[in-house]
C-alpha cells in the first residue's frame, strides 16, 4: 500500500488525533475496550464517563456526531438480541410499562447494548483517524508476528476489491434471471461464493509470489520514504493512551465501589 491510501471509514483531517502515532492509538483502543468490557454492568455512572471520554476525543479529532451515528448501525443485530433478553431470561421479574421482564435479562440487555455501543464507537474513532497505510508499520512496531500482520493488512487492502466482485457477481446473476428471494436460487448463490473464494485464493497466491520475488521476507520494512509518522515517544505514549488509562481507572474504581 502506498502512502496516502485510505480505507472507506477514514475521515480526512489534520487534528492531533490524526497525527498521533498509530501504534499508540491502537493500544489505546484495545485498552479502552477492555476497560469498558470489564466494568460491572450493574453500575451506570462509569459508562457516562466512558461516553464523555469518547466525545472529548471526537471534539479534538473534529469528528461530528452525524458522521458517527449512521455507521453505528453495524451493531443492529446486537440491539435486537438485547431487546429479546428481558423476555427470554428467567429469575426475578419486574413490571416495566405493563410488561413482566426479567431483572437479570434487563441487566444483560443493558450490558450488551452499552458495551457494544461504546466498543463500536471507539473502533470507528480509531478507523476515522488512522489511514490503512499506517497499520502495517504500527503492528510491526508492536511486535505482532509477521504472518498475522500480513493477513490483517491484506484483508484491509482487498476487502473493497472483494466487495466490488460480489456486486458484479450479483449483477451478472440478476441479468441471467436469478432472483435471490427464491430458495431454489440458493445453489447459484453457493456456486458464486465458491467461485469468489477460489478467485481470492488464487489472487492471494499471485500477490504472495509477486511480493516474494521483490524480496519480501514476512516483515513489514520501515521504508523512510513511505513512513508517515515517527515512532511514538514516551510523552506521546502517555498522552495518546490517556483515554484508555482513564477508562481503566474508572473501571477499577467501579469495582471498588460495587
Amino acid at each position: 500500500m502506498g502512502a496516502g491510501h485510505a480505507h472507506p471509514l477514514y475521515r480526512q483531517g489534520d487534528s492531533r488525533v490524526h497525527r498521533a502515532p498509530a501504534e499508540a492509538k491502537l493500544v489505546c483502543l484495545v485498552g479502552f475496550v477492555f476497560a469498558v468490557v470489564a466494568t460491572p454492568r450493574e453500575l451506570f455512572w462509569p459508562y457516562l464517563v466512558f461516553a464523555a471520554i469518547l466525545v472529548t476525543v471526537w471534539v479534538i479529532a473534529r469528528i461530528p456526531l452525524r458522521w458517527i451515528a449512521p455507521r453505528m448501525l453495524i451493531e443492529a443485530p446486537f440491539v435486537v438480541l438485547a431487546v429479546l433478553l428481558p423476555f427470554a431470561e428467567g429469575g426475578e421479574r419486574t413490571d416495566v410499562l405493563g410488561l413482566s421482564l426479567s431483572v437479570s435479562g434487563l441487566y444483560a440487555a443493558w450490558g450488551i447494548l452499552i458495551k457494544g455501543t461504546l466498543g463500536v464507537a471507539a473502533s470507528l474513532t480509531f478507523a476515522a483517524t488512522t489511514r490503512a497505510d499506517e497499520l502495517p508499520i504500527a503492528l510491526s512496531r508492536l511486535g505482532l508476528p509477521g504472518m498475522i500482520t500480513q493477513i490483517l493488512v491484506m484483508m484491509l487492502r482487498y476487502i473493497d476489491l472483494l466487495s466490488v466482485q460480489v456486486g458484479r457477481q450479483r449483477i451478472a446473476r440478476m441479468a441471467r434471471g436469478d432472483d435471490p428471494r427464491f430458495a431454489h436460487q440458493a445453489a447459484a448463490i453457493a456456486k458464486g461464493v465458491g467461485s469468489l473464494f477460489m478467485r481470492s485464493y488464487e489472487r492471494g497466491e499471485r500477490v504472495h509470489l509477486a511480493m516474494a520475488s521483490r524480496g519480501f521476507t514476512g516483515r513489514v520494512p520501515e521504508i523512510p520514504a513511505l513512513i508517515t509518522s515517527a515512532k511514538a515517544t514516551g510523552t506521546q505514549w502517555l498522552i495518546v493512551t490517556a483515554p484508555a488509562l482513564t477508562a481503566a481507572a474508572v473501571s477499577l474504581i467501579a469495582w471498588e465501589l460495587w
